[in-house]
């Protein structure tokens, strides 16, 4: 059983990035999330699991 809800939405964040205040607050925009403490908006994003793939050249010195 899936823990995301119906909508397939994530949890809320714990904590603000900026400040790590725990009050937050959703916006209408999805995904977003303002911080009434520093008076920030933002949005997270998850992009995946693992190490990200590197090129198959070297970087030049």
């Amino acid at each position: 059983m899936s823990s995301a809800s119906p909508r397939g939405e994530r949890m809320a964040p714990f904590y603000c990035p900026y400040c790590g205040e725990e009050h937050l607050e959703p916006r209408e925009e999805h995904g977003s999330w303002y911080c009434p403490d520093c008076v920030r908006s933002f949005t997270l994003k998850f992009l995946g699991v693992g190490v990200p793939g590197t090129a198959s050249k070297e970087i030049p010195r």
